[in-house]
Formats: structure tokens, C-alpha cells, sequence
């Protein structure tokens, strides 16, 4: 869809043009800061964090004696469609929830289904698929109805949201089914509630030697601070970094986080675009930084390369701080 109603931090990675200040940030901290180098390689698709996954021994467990209770009836739950059609946002609680109130800045797990209000017709939902998705309230990665109406939802709530064009896809229209001009309602079940990665300093940017990269044929992956090995980045789970793109030829900078302080949020699912910058992530520990050297091929390929203009076989270079994890 165009603006998913998912987190659609990634798709500014992926596009890197308008995403953001272009220009450059002022950098703080010193390539002499950081506490651990070295160096391994993995061929294309696989991951080349995933040795690292594991947290060793010595590890606090983690416990959920205060976790809020998040039970849900089971099932995909049926949507009833209002009697008129919404002219403005309006949110109904059919489940209130427990804990804190979910506020801006907050990363929340959800599962949803929705629907269009006019007839009822369903164009999505996360049941089906089994799998949940985080959203940071107040970024921009969805619908402005999902980023105002799920404001004060609490873990294990269950909300129906009918919104209004306006702020749904207003002329634009979405997919097959979401025509321009059409409300849209949705049931959110909140499965949990986190406080969100803080705003970065740009002064903090870290200053790295970046290495010319040409014809590169499978990922390098550079460790240059280790990071918490308790909390290990694992395939599947929502990631928050501060990234810098470089062109792998030249050099330049192309895009830069820390410009804004704003943590992207990437989901570590493998089989996506971006594989290598994905591998190169997994297997980090939080506060971890790594470089990481992305041939074509495990970047945003060939075709994607040229649009954005940059040539084919254009090898791309990361440096990447790992903010934070979301839920599994």
C-alpha cells in the first residue's frame, strides 16, 4: 500500500531521498572512542550476526511478573461498521486495558483489522497472518488516524477506530480497495506498550574512517563498539538504530539519522530489501555500533540502485548504532 498502515521507517531507508535533512551533521564523538574492532564476512542472504544471537550466561532473566495482562478472545474479532459514515476521528474502548496509557514517542505492538466503513468490506489484517507489528505513535510511519487515535491505549485494550479520510488516505486511495475519499475502521488490540528510543543528539554522531568499497560480493560486517551482550538483536524483532549511508565508491554521504535525532525503526525480517544492512544487524547487542559494507546484491539492488541514482553495481556502507529492541 502507499503509507502502510504499518511502521514505515524502512521505506525512508529505502527511498533515502526526501526522508529527512539531507545535510550534514555536526559529529561529536571520536573513532578513537570505540572499545572493540574486528572483522567477518558472510555470503549473500546469510546472517551475518546470527553467531552472536545467543546472550551468554550472567544474564538478569528477564521476568513479567508486572507485565500488564494482555489476553485477548480468541480469534480475529468481527468489526461493526458505524451507522454514518465518519466525518471525524471517533474512538471507542471495547477493552480498556491495563498500565501505563500509551503516549507519542511510544512504540506499541499490535494486532488490527480493517475495514472499510461504508460497507465492511476487509482489505487487512494482522490475525491471519500471526504475527504482530510495532508502531511508533507520532513518527509519521502510518495513518494520521492510527498516530492520533491509538494515543492513550493501554496494553491488552482493544480499540475501534472509525477515521475519517482525512486522516486515512484521503484522495490517494490505497490498494484495490481503499478508494479516494474512503473512512476507514479498524479494531487495534494493544498487545503491549513501550517507551519509545529517546531523541538522539546529532553532536553525538559518531566520526568513523569509512573505507572506499568497490565490487564487493558478499557482506563485511566491522564491530566497532560491542555493545549490551544481554540484549542481543534476533531475526524477527523490531529494531531502532541511528544509521549513516555512504556511496561504497566515493564515499559521500547520502543519509543521515542523526540529523533529525529520530531512531529509524527497522524490522529485522529476513527475505526483505535491504538484506545485508539487516544480517549486519542481527547479533548486535544494544548501545553496539557496527560498519557495515553492503554489496548490491544484499542492498537495494540493481534496478533500485539506478532510481536512485546511483550506478548498478554501486556498493553501499553503513554505520549503524543500535538504539534499541521492541517486543519480540
Amino acid at each position: 500500500m502507499h503509507r502502510r498502515l504499518l511502521p514505515a521507517s524502512l521505506i525512508c531507508i529505502a527511498l533515502f531521498a526526501g526522508c529527512g535533512d539531507d545535510s550534514e551533521s555536526t559529529r561529536g564523538s571520536t573513532s578513537g572512542s570505540t572499545t572493540e574492532s574486528s572483522s567477518t564476512d558472510s555470503t549473500p542472504g546469510s546472517a551475518a550476526g546470527s553467531a552472536d544471537s545467543t546472550a551468554p550466561d550472567g544474564c538478569p532473566e528477564v521476568t513479567e511478573e508486572a507485565a500488564p495482562d494482555v489476553s485477548f478472545p480468541e480469534g480475529k474479532p468481527a468489526v461493526e461498521i458505524p451507522a454514518a459514515l465518519p466525518t471525524e476521528l471517533v474512538i471507542t474502548d471495547q477493552i480498556e486495558g491495563t498500565g501505563e496509557a500509551a503516549k507519542a514517542g511510544d512504540v506499541i505492538t499490535v494486532n488490527y483489522v480493517g475495514v472499510l466503513s461504508a460497507d465492511g468490506t476487509e482489505f487487512d489484517n494482522s490475525y491471519d497472518r500471526g504475527a504482530t507489528f510495532p508502531v511508533t505513535l507520532g513518527a509519521g510511519g502510518v495513518i494520521p488516524g492510527w498516530d492520533q487515535g491509538l494515543i492513550g491505549i493501554k496494553a491488552g485494550g482493544r480499540r475501534q477506530l472509525d477515521i475519517p479520510a482525512a486522516l486515512a488516505y484521503a484522495d490517494q486511495g490505497s490498494g484495490d480497495i481503499i478508494k479516494p475519499g474512503d473512512p476507514l475502521t479498524f479494531i487495534v488490540d494493544a498487545v503491549s506498550v513501550m517507551a519509545g528510543p529517546p531523541i538522539a543528539d546529532p553532536a553525538d554522531a559518531p566520526v568513523v574512517d569509512v573505507p572506499k568499497s568497490v565490487g564487493a560480493t558478499a557482506a563485511i560486517v566491522t564491530q566497532l563498539v560491542e555493545g549490551d551482550q544481554c540484549q542481543i538483536a534476533k531475526a524477527g524483532q523490531t529494531a531502532f538504530i541511528q544509521v549513516i549511508l555512504y556511496r561504497g565508491d566515493t564515499g559521500e554521504e547520502l543519509q543521515n539519522s542523526w540529523t533529525t535525532g529520530q531512531a529509524v525503526e527497522l524490522s529485522l525480517e529476513r527475505g526483505t530489501n535491504l538484506q545485508g544492512l539487516i544480517d549486519g544487524i542481527v547479533g548486535m547487542g544494544v548501545g553496539g555500533r557496527r560498519l557495515l559494507i553492503v554489496p548490491p546484491t544484499l542492498g537495494f539492488g540493481a534496478e533500485r540502485n539506478v532510481e536512485l541514482g546511483l550506478n548498478a553495481d554501486t556498493d553501499l556502507i553503513f554505520v549503524v548504532d543500535l538504539v534499541q529492541l521492541a517486543t519480540p
